[in-house]
């Protein structure tokens, strides 16, 4: 399997068990999350798209490292991926930390001994 393709799916499990084992802040059961997400593909699809089209692009990837898959205006599939890797990881760390700030119990602070 391609190298960007495999780095780019451990890093989604490794942010979604992350998330569901260590830090629990539960935002995927969030609307806020969701939304936020869909801002930053609104967002990313046109710059990506721009960086990686086929017809003049900016960020070249080597076709033996991904999957080849492009969409829409041909950007990479992994690039999703990715992103949704890197968006996710830091709004759970933020979550965290506020809780901490804040003194708010996260799931799996909730034991008060």
């Amino acid at each position: 399997m391609p190298e960007y393709t495999v780095l780019t799916m451990i890093g989604m499990v490794a942010v979604v068990l992350a998330e569901l084992l260590v830090f629990r802040t539960g935002v995927f059961r969030t609307v806020r999350y969701w939304v936020t997400m869909i801002i930053v593909w609104a967002f990313q699809i046109p710059v990506d798209g721009w960086l990686t089209k086929l017809s003049h692009p900016i960020v070249i990837y080597r076709r033996a490292e991904t999957l080849g898959l492009r969409f829409p205006w041909d950007i990479p599939i992994e690039d999703f991926g990715f992103g949704f890797s890197l968006v996710t990881l830091t709004i759970i760390v933020w979550e965290r930390i506020d809780a901490s700030r804040s003194g708010r119990a996260t799931t799996r602070n909730t034991d008060t001994r």
